[in-house]
């Protein structure tokens, strides 16, 4: 069975240059070997969840080793994983039939297929924090896959949100090493309970949390999402917000589980980045007026349901298990969910080449299958009854009301909170009837004969193979949620080992009247919102007297544009405003200034020696050469303000830093390969 944890990893990695060499040669061969590919990392997942739990470790891998354990929820990511790849590369096929650069986009592709897979089956934080590195990278390629200036836009600013993080996180997981002496998952509970400086395991938590957080797009480093999504091609952003963003929810539940266990602290600060994420979220989806992005916004809101249930565990201490089971399925229901809705908009993206819903409107009008593939999921998302996105939501609603009775004089707190998680809740609902109104009921401004010629598509507007995967999800969907005591409190029982859970003292009751009356709280506030403020405000009328869709926030509340990018430029002229001075003042001093002052000084002490001893001896007083020419003569150092030829390069400040810098990387690699 070790193995097989070795192949799930190794297998994609290695294929994936594969795929690149095969596609120089033959296309379609190379089409057929990366859904081959894709396929038997799914037979080897079965396979692993058939067999008994197990692990392995490589030591010396990278100075420490790396190890990987399979069972609960590492085998449920992993299954998630697989199936959501599967899909995606299916619907790839049909996406990227006329995109040029597809070897590059599928050696990529399987690559961070392994390197997701080494995240979630990670038995260490050292393991989750390489393979989620290399994840970060790989990626990347499917956010510019289209070299557009919007791509490359967005590009850059997922990288540079995975890098920063990246750092911040790793400089956490060294405090961490250095305290607790393991990064082990299994252990890190005990030398935590056993750490005698809170404040330390503190600080090496949070900056962990940082590039952990940021992955799975909690708030205020979601900024990556509404850029990213839109950007990439539909199967990308599907993986995107189905699967990536999980592995940073991976770093988070191993944190909050191990570390911060039953830590009501913790748990209070994931509360309010949680609530700040899902409103948030659900507000820029509200007004967004592009299909993918208002996606790409619902999964930043639906990450902070998440959190929500996240910190619920950790107030609920041994009475979380309706927190951990609604963790639990919200992670799945989501990203099924969102494997579903980023294909479909793809498949209107294919006719209409758009994801503007002025533009796209009315494109879904007497098309029944899909108005179901999408409807559905969207439903689900918003909490309806009966379908599976209702479930989870309930199971998280019920921890945090449970709380309530438990919290005391903060009961007031956390009835906020309950109220922010219904009405983002009804947000949820109001944006999805926003979208599917505009879809598949209103009428785009142009006539329908101008529109069929402009959304015709050869075959139909979606291929039988994309059909067939959309529709399995709608019915994995449908069936979850007809009965969820049968199949997804069996689901949520995969997590409860991994998140510390206790088991429920009975059985839920779903669909209750207490239940029931939550959800339709939220789905009324869901109505409210969408005949008051989106019918009203985000659809004003036209000159022509027809309604638009428009995005009523201005440019500069985007957190990115409007703080981001002007706090990094603002700080990196802050420092090259040191470095220049630095340059000009520091070595001017140190170079001229004070060679000048200890040889004026110097010769100042010879010359009355000198005079000294010509009195004394009667020989006659000789003058010391002048200090200019002292110093000009003098081999010492001095710094010159001149631009340097030849060699002069050697000299500079710069160059100094350079070789600072190189150092600085070799003793890093040093340390990881001889530790």
């Amino acid at each position: 069975m070790g193995r097989i944890l070795l192949l799930l990893v190794a297998m994609p990695i290695v294929c994936g240059p594969v795929s690149y060499l095969v596609g120089l040669v033959w296309k379609k061969a190379r089409d057929i070997f990366v859904q081959s590919a894709a396929a038997l990392e799914l037979l080897l997942v079965l396979s692993m969840a058939m067999g008994e739990d197990t692990a392995v470790r490589l030591d010396g891998f990278c100075g420490l080793g790396i190890s990987f354990a399979s069972g609960g929820f590492h085998s449920l990511m992993a299954m998630l994983t697989a199936t959501g790849w599967l899909a995606a590369t299916i619907l790839s096929d049909e996406y990227f039939a006329h995109i040029k650069r597809r070897n590059r986009y599928y050696l990529f592709w399987l690559v961070t297929l392994g390197a997701a897979m080494g995240v979630f089956l990670s038995a260490d934080l050292y393991t989750t924090f390489l393979f989620f590195e290399v994840m970060s990278f790989t990626s990347y390629v499917s956010v510019v896959q289209t070299e557009e200036e919007e791509a490359l836009r967005a590009g850059g600013t997922y990288l540079a949100v995975a890098v920063i993080g990246g750092l911040v996180t790793l400089s956490g997981l060294f405090l961490l090493h250095f305290q607790l002496g393991t990064l082990q998952i299994d252990q890190l509970a005990q030398a935590a309970a056993q750490a005698s400086d809170r404040t330390l395991l503190w600080v090496g938590g949070l900056l962990t949390l940082v590039g952990f957080g940021a992955k799975a797009g909690a708030f205020p480093l979601h900024i990556w999402l509404p850029t990213a999504h839109p950007a990439a091609p539909a199967p990308a952003s599907a993986v995107l917000s189905g699967v990536i963003t999980k592995t940073g929810i991976y770093g988070v539940a191993v944190l909050s589980t191990t570390l911060f266990l039953h830590d009501g602290s913790w748990g209070a600060m994931l509360a309010v980045i949680g609530a700040v994420t899902m409103v948030l979220g659900a507000v820029l989806a509200l007004c967004s007026v592009d299909l993918k992005r208002t996606l790409a916004c619902s999964s930043v809101s639906q990450i902070g349901f998440i959190l929500v249930g996240l910190a619920m565990q950790c107030l609920l201490g041994s009475h979380n298990a309706l927190a951990v089971d609604g963790t639990v399925l919200h992670i799945v229901n989501h990203s099924l969910i969102k494997l579903a809705l980023f294909p479909a908009a793809g498949v209107i993206h294919l006719s209409t080449h758009s994801f503007d819903l002025n533009d796209i409107r009315g494109f879904g009008r007497n098309k029944p299958m899909l108005a179901l593939i999408m409807g559905i999921p969207m439903l689900s998302l918003a909490g309806l009854p009966l379908l599976n996105g209702y479930v989870s939501k309930t199971l998280l609603h019920e921890s945090i009301v449970e709380y309530i009775h438990l919290s005391g004089e903060r009961a007031w707190a956390y009835t906020a909170l309950e109220w922010l998680f219904l009405f983002a809740g009804g947000l949820t609902l109001a944006y999805m009837l926003k979208l599917f109104l505009c879809i598949f009921v209103e009428r785009n401004r142009l006539p329908q004969e101008v529109l069929d010629k402009k959304w015709r598509r050869h075959g139909g507007y979606i291929a039988p193979a994309s059909a067939a995967v959309l529709l399995t999800y709608v019915g994995v969907m449908l069936l979850l949620g007809l009965l969820p005591g049968r199949f997804m409190d069996r689901i949520a029982a995969f997590g409860r080992s991994f998140f510390q859970g206790a088991v429920p003292s009975h059985a839920v009751d779903y669909f209750s009247v207490v239940n029931l009356k939550g959800a339709a709280i939220s789905l009324t506030i869901g109505l409210v919102v969408y005949l008051l403020v989106v019918r009203t405000l985000l659809m004003p009328k036209g000159e022509s007297g027809r309604r638009y869709y428009r995005d009523p926030i201005p440019g500069w509340l985007n957190l990115e544009y409007g703080l981001y990018r002007p706090l990094l430029k603002f700080s990196t002229q802050v420092l090259l405003l040191a470095a220049a001075f630095v340059d000009r003042v520091g070595f001017r001093l140190l170079f001229r200034g004070l060679p000048a002052l200890f040889l004026r000084w110097s010769r100042w002490l010879i010359d009355r020696r000198s005079r000294l001893v010509s009195a004394l001896t009667g020989q006659e007083y000789t003058p010391r050469p002048s200090l200019e020419q002292v110093v000009d003569d003098s081999s010492f150092g001095l710094y010159d303000d001149q631009p340097q030829r030849g060699n002069g390069v050697m000299r500079s400040l710069a160059f100094g830093l350079i070789l600072t810098g190189l150092g600085l990387v070799f003793s890093i690699l040093f340390i990881f390969l001889h530790r």
